[in-house]
């Protein structure tokens, strides 16, 4: 009987014990599942986290590469080892690249030229813009590169990227501000120079008028007397030339009698005539003719052509210049005609008679005709030419008539 107590006395404790590990193990368990439970969460905002962080890294790569393909000006990155990493779509047109162009290990791929300079350009030239300048379509491009290195660790080079720009309009415009800085000082000078000039010039030529009158009956000193004319007149015509194309002063118009305005200026230019043996003549089909004009602009455009006139023809030959109404327009619109008998002009320069600056005559500075256009055209008319190489030239001047006429 007590070796029955005892053994049930034993099996009770080792249930008790069993119970009281399971209890243990169970609780051990809970808390382990709660554990997992918390992992699992952690976990699970980990991995959010990540999602959103590949999202944005992924939005990040997306807007940059956006950013890099619509740059206006070219990009590409060579690594270290000297393969091509990245090419823009303007680094290929710069260069010339089709749009499937694939590099190569090398930077061989690109043009030779370019590929040439990027290896000559110093490893720290950021701020210092290198230019490659290539022929294209009858003219030449000037490209701009700039060089960044990426230093991955100190005095570790790493990548390295490459700055195209086409400066080809850059460099355009700049020589057009230069150009026109040069015109403005240019034409202050000229001015300037030209209104110290025509003081004393008219002083000469008042002079040299009375020196005419008193040598009216000596025939040898009158031809030189006329010389004289011819070279001051012949000058006047080249200051006020300057002077209408620089300063460009407000139009005066007057009432104006075109016949004796041409009439005068004739005989102001028959010095000029005598000098070269030649001659002059006048064929006024109309009688007078009044309108409103600026006196002084008009004698100027006529002066201008009858100097190209001269100039163009030999001893012996005549300018004939002719009034009458313009067969479209009769009695509201004079035309009056400068022609003359020299060598005339090449057709493929009569586009660029009226250009400033354009002459065909050594030592002109070319502003008689753009001179001649611009008067007539502030006068509301036209003018026309018609030349043939050595058949002559005909300026016709088209005016518009405001006022009586007989």
């Amino acid at each position: 009987m007590k070796g029955r107590a005892a053994a049930q006395e034993s099996l009770t404790r080792a249930f008790l014990t069993f119970t009281q590990a399971a209890g243990s193990l169970e609780k051990s368990y809970t808390q382990l599942q709660a554990e997992v439970a918390r992992l699992h969460r952690e976990l699970q905002c980990a991995n959010s986290e990540l999602e959103r962080s590949l999202e944005e890294n992924a939005r990040v790569r997306a807007y940059l590469a956006r950013v890099l393909e619509d740059l206006p000006c070219g990009v590409l990155v060579v690594s270290a080892d000297g393969a091509l990493q990245i090419i823009n779509p303007e680094a290929r047109r710069l260069m010339h690249l089709a749009a499937d162009w694939v590099p190569g290990r090398r930077t061989t791929g690109l043009p030779e030229t370019f590929a040439k300079l990027i290896a000559e350009v110093p490893a720290n030239s950021f701020f210092s813009e290198q230019e490659w300048t290539t022929a294209e379509n009858g003219g030449n491009r000037t490209i701009g590169i700039l060089r960044a290195n990426v230093n991955e660790k100190t005095n570790e080079l790493g990548d390295t990227i490459w700055i195209v720009r086409d400066l080809t309009e850059q460099k355009r415009l700049a020589s057009e501000r230069e150009s026109a800085r040069r015109s403005v000082a240019l034409a202050e000078v000229a001015t300037l120079l030209a209104h110290e000039i025509r003081n004393p010039l008219g002083s000469l030529e008042l002079f040299t008028g009375l020196l005419a009158d008193a040598t009216s009956q000596m025939p040898e000193t009158r031809q030189w007397v006329t010389h004289l004319q011819a070279g001051l007149r012949a000058l006047s015509a080249t200051v006020n030339n300057v002077l209408q194309f620089h300063s460009q002063p407000s139009t005066q118009m007057l009432p104006t009698e075109l016949d004796r305005l041409v009439g005068e200026t004739m005989d102001f230019l028959t010095p000029l005539a005598r000098q070269r043996g030649q001659e002059i003549k006048i064929d006024n089909r109309i009688g007078k003719i009044a309108t409103h004009a600026d006196a002084n602009r008009l004698k100027q455009v006529f002066f201008n052509l009858s100097l190209n006139a001269f100039r163009a023809m030999h001893p012996g030959g005549k300018l004939a210049v002719k009034l009458h109404w313009a067969p479209q327009f009769p009695g509201g619109l004079v035309q009056i005609d400068f022609c003359d008998e020299g060598r005339g002009v090449a057709p493929e320069l009569l586009d660029k008679i009226y250009e400033p600056g354009f002459t065909t005559t050594p030592g002109s500075p070319g502003l008689g005709l753009s001179v001649c256009k611009k008067v007539i055209e502030q006068h509301g008319g036209e003018m026309r030419v018609q030349s043939k190489p050595d058949c002559g030239t005909t300026f016709s001047l088209f005016l518009p008539v405001s006022g009586a006429h007989a």
